[in-house]
């Protein structure tokens, strides 16, 4: 039933441990109510199918019955899903309040048109003619260039459209919360390359052999694709990700209206490209009393130190102020001329110097005086201390000695 060959062997391992972790992640899922895990167990399934062609060729289904008509006629290789559930997977992953919405169809159409095609030339050969008349080529259509091709593309598209939506994503965090790097995820970050990397590898494999229904060095490709999937497999599972902000994109993801729904007013629902903006003349007679709201939000950094909240959000400032929060986001902006997150981590940091030369450092570790000052994590701090003062904290300590500050 299965030769045991070293190609066919070794993407038997890999198919074996996809399929483990596709069940672990729905587990997961179900279990935690987590959409991302659920998605990542479809990818990760889809990607146990991408290899099941090559990994059951090499063990000799398409050289005997009725394996072989297995082969032809079961659509293993699902090119046209990988796409739209990469995308979805990044949009669960950063957008807690994220779910299909009925137009997301659009996005699963080519796949069902594939799937109806399949079903076409299976019941034509096996049932109606009981003869290979689609297949009478003897090619998987899977293998076929044009749906190759495709597939290619539709994970390119799907591709740029994911790093667009990270990409808005990042600019919301910095301009709406103050812990913006610990939710800036290292995992989507890593998830979206080693997804590039997949397409680069098709890409010089299509070049270097474009016949992609013969065999011939299409091991070396699956071979790579095995271990990234494997890789993505393991990360995604052991990578617990948490989103707070969540924001509207359009049907393919062109126009990024970059609103959190939950400071959505009636004055704006109509004006979305009006909270982006931030220099233009409407905004200039808006804020012409710019310095005394400048002052206010000072001295509430000043006197009530909202700073030390590691969890501060633009919204909390703007109930202490007792104004709208894009107000306060454009007050920050235009006034400061730095997004939210630069603006508190720049007194942060301020309060950490105080502390250094006080001597506290003495008394407490580096760490701890950040964490008081209202850092959450080291690479934070220390990213943020020397973005304000284009030292090290330990650097800035060793310069403090030596021009005689005491520490």
């Amino acid at each position: 039933m299965f030769g045991f060959g070293l190609k066919s062997s070794v993407l038997l391992i890999f198919f074996f441990h996809g399929i483990v972790f596709s069940g672990l992640l729905l587990h997961k899922g179900i279990r935690n109510q987590n959409k991302a895990s659920l998605w990542l167990s479809f990818f990760v399934f889809l990607c146990a199918m991408y290899i099941s062609p090559f990994m059951l060729g090499y063990a000799g289904w398409y050289s005997r019955n009725p394996y072989r008509e297995i082969m032809f006629f079961v659509p293993f290789q699902q090119l046209f899903l990988i796409g739209p559930v990469i995308y979805f997977y990044t949009q669960s992953l950063l957008n807690k309040s994220f779910k299909l919405s009925k137009k997301d169809i659009v996005h699963f159409l080519p796949a069902i048109f594939y799937f109806i095609y399949s079903v076409i030339i299976l019941i034509t050969d096996k049932f109606i003619l009981d003869e290979f008349y689609f297949y009478a080529d003897e090619r998987d259509k899977d293998l076929a260039f044009w749906y190759q091709m495709s597939g290619l593309i539709s994970m390119v598209f799907y591709l740029v459209l994911s790093i667009r939506f990270y990409s808005a994503y990042k600019k919301i965090a910095y301009q709406v919360v103050s812990f913006a790097d610990t939710i800036l995820f290292v995992w989507v970050q890593r998830f979206l390359f080693a997804f590039l990397i997949i397409l680069l590898l098709r890409v010089v494999f299509f070049i270097s052999n474009p016949e992609w229904g013969q065999f011939g060095n299409k091991f070396w490709y699956y071979l790579c694709f095995s271990i990234l999937f494997y890789y993505i497999s393991i990360s995604g599972y052991t990578n617990s990700v948490r989103a707070i902000i969540a924001f509207r994109t359009s049907l393919f993801g062109y126009e990024s209206s970059y609103l959190l729904k939950e400071y959505e007013t009636e004055e704006t629902e109509n004006d979305e490209e009006d909270l982006i903006e931030t220099s233009t003349k409407k905004e200039t007679k808006e804020f012409s009393d710019l310095d005394e709201w400048k002052i206010k939000i000072e001295e509430l950094m000043t006197t009530e130190k909202l700073f030390e909240n590691p969890e501060l959000t633009l919204s909390d400032v703007s109930q202490e102020l007792q104004i709208n929060p894009r107000k306060v986001s454009r007050i920050i902006n235009q006034g400061f001329e730095m997004n939210f997150n630069d603006f508190i981590n720049k007194y942060r940091t301020e309060a950490v110097i105080e502390k250094i030369q006080t001597g506290e450092n003495d008394m407490k570790t580096l760490l701890g005086i950040a964490f008081d000052c209202g850092f959450n994590s080291k690479s934070t701090f220390n990213r943020a201390f020397k973005k304000q003062t284009s030292l090290t904290p330990k650097e800035y300590i060793k310069k403090s000695l030596k021009t005689g500050v005491k520490s």
